[in-house]
């Protein structure tokens, strides 16, 4: 993706999750065989614990602000890439792990519930977030009157909206804002340092009548993503908020 988010928000991720019809193997050898790969592939990826009973997490550094991360589940594959290079290193980690989930941990086609893509933007602000987020998107529409009139302040606006994009449903998107905020901390002025965070989330369903190609579909989601992250997400979601917590320092 050739557009640099760095003027425009504080962190960007990318992140992929494999739902699962049948449970994964979850045997030490297994999971220990496709781990061990992944971190020869990844040699940053070097944290491996287990969070519960048959969840297992393999991930790099958090601290130094860029790192990859997968998650073992029972019946979910998920994996992120925060902060990336560059969105091809982040496509390129998701393919490496889909492609030798089939070899390492038996995933097929048939066995596909669903497949999520989701890019992340984070916008720091330490204020009622809640109220940025309003003023920004509603500002001028008809449920703009609503908030910043008299006393009434914003005290939770996390807006959330699925749009089908093929007519079997198969093919989702998902646009979704968390503020990440409470209302006491807007009673009493305690902010805590948590970002804005916008999430695009393109979702495919195995379609009727066709068995999923695993590849092809993370292919094709991703390049979805781009291309509302382009159009809608940056200049209709991002830039608007951007601008309100710019005005409000």
């Amino acid at each position: 993706m050739d557009l640099d988010l760095s003027s425009l928000v504080d962190d960007f991720f990318v992140n992929m999750s494999l739902q699962t019809t049948l449970a994964l193997p979850h045997t030490r050898e297994t999971i220990l065989h496709f781990c061990e790969a992944v971190q020869k592939e990844f040699p940053e990826m070097t944290s491996f614990f287990q969070r519960e009973a048959e969840e297992y997490v393999l991930e790099g550094n958090r601290e130094t602000g860029r790192y990859e991360w997968l998650e073992l589940h029972p019946r979910r594959m998920t994996a992120g890439s925060f902060n990336p290079h560059s969105a091809e290193s982040a496509y390129r980690f998701h393919q490496w792990l889909t492609e030798r989930s089939v070899y390492f941990l038996g995933v097929s086609g048939l066995d596909i519930e669903s497949l999520d893509v989701l890019f992340g933007f984070n916008l720091d602000f330490r204020g009622n977030r809640d109220g940025i987020v309003s003023e920004a998107l509603l500002s001028g529409s008809p449920l703009g009157m609503l908030p910043g009139a008299g006393e009434r302040v914003c005290v939770e606006f996390e807006p959330s909206i699925v749009l089908a994009m093929d007519e079997s449903c198969s093919l989702q998107a998902r646009v979704s804002i968390e503020t990440h905020s409470s209302s006491y901390q807007v009673r009493t002025g305690q902010y805590e340092d948590e970002p804005i965070s916008v999430y695009l989330t393109v979702r495919q369903y195995p379609e009727p009548g066709k068995v999923m190609d695993l590849g092809a579909s993370l292919i094709a989601q991703c390049a979805q993503c781009e291309d509302f992250t382009r159009r809608l997400i940056i200049p209709q979601i991002i830039r608007p908020i951007a601008a309100a917590i710019a005005a409000a320092h």
